[in-house]
């Protein structure tokens, strides 16, 4: 039997996820069959699967020594470089600066060195138990080759807070920069629903069965050729961005799957670059309550990183004479 007190960082979690995470190396199916056969208890009592864990809960888990050497493991932390800057830090957020290139969570390509791992071998570099950092997790994503913010949550109350926030879209707003092909001579809303086509792996623009999706582009500065465009989004759809821009003639620029490939390949030729520019530069936290209402009417931002700037001090150097 495994006996587990509920410490306070770990308070507000549905029961069941908390299991899987005493038991990471079980089987869903496994963790389903401990509260049909009743092996799960909290304080003495039988609970459902969506009991809410509170601070100094006493957890039973009915299963074998045999079954706990198989399923339970420490997290494994892996010793990696620190390649994200630190915007802000407390003891309930950490918002960083991820560059581009460095996947924030594990995907075909790379298992080991994402950005959430790196998070947890700062910490544990810090002194940090390996109780404590099962708990820090991104709130949200960045593509790969999007540069900018990124915010993590430091315990299971502050890290559902943010999800609710994002999920809700209210509380917190994002806001990318954007160079794109073409000129953007006014602000528009782009209300265009989206689909992920699982088969080609890409978000397609579809009326009929797409998600809705709204997003905001401002000019920030503009030629015949390029814009710089601000972009805030009203709802959080993948490749949303992307596919908007491209949608309204605003293709952005080194977007090698929505982008306009002509053009790519010219620009790469001419300035050597090869990926979208896309950097997400701005979060504002509007009036919020709970744990996080300290954080009301704060902005954090990123400058754009060197590269990109000198991208725009060149395909703007005619423009600014």
């Amino acid at each position: 039997m495994l006996e587990i007190k509920v410490k306070k960082e770990e308070q507000g979690q549905k029961i069941d996820k908390y299991i899987r995470k005493q038991l990471s190396d079980a089987p869903l199916s496994f963790i389903y069959h401990l509260f049909r056969k009743k092996d799960v208890k909290v304080n003495g009592l039988r609970i459902k699967k969506d009991y809410i864990i509170k601070e100094n809960d006493q957890v039973n888990i009915y299963v074998s020594e045999e079954q706990l050497k198989d399923f339970k493991n420490k997290p494994k932390i892996l010793d990696l470089d620190k390649n994200f800057k630190i915007i802000y830090e407390d003891d309930n957020v950490l918002i960083v600066d991820k560059p581009v290139g460095l996947v924030i969570n594990p995907d075909e390509k790379e298992k080991n060195n994402t950005l959430a791992n790196q998070v947890q071998s700062y910490y544990y570099k810090k002194g940090l138990s390996e109780d404590t950092l099962i708990n820090i997790a991104p709130a949200h994503r960045l593509d790969r080759n999007t540069s900018g913010l990124v915010i993590f949550g430091k315990s299971v109350e502050a890290l559902q807070e943010l999800n609710s926030m994002f999920k809700t879209r209210k509380g917190i707003k994002k806001y990318y920069q954007a160079l794109t092909f073409n000129r953007c001579k006014k602000e528009q809303v782009i209300e265009v629903p989206l689909l992920k086509d699982e088969k080609k792996k890409e978000v397609i623009v579809d009326t009929i069965k797409g998600q809705k999706a709204i997003s905001i582009v401002r000019p920030i500065f503009a030629n015949d050729n390029y814009s710089l465009v601000e972009v805030e989004i009203l709802t959080g759809r993948t490749h949303q961005i992307r596919v908007h821009l491209s949608y309204i003639g605003l293709p952005i620029v080194g977007d090698n799957k929505y982008g306009d490939f002509s053009k790519n390949k010219d620009f790469i030729s001419k300035y050597k670059w090869n990926y979208q520019f896309l950097h997400a530069y701005k979060l504002v936290f509007e009036d919020i309550d709970g744990k996080l209402g300290y954080l009301s009417n704060r902005v954090f931002t990123s400058s754009l990183p060197d590269d990109k700037k000198a991208i725009i001090d060149k395909v703007f150097e005619k423009s600014k004479k």
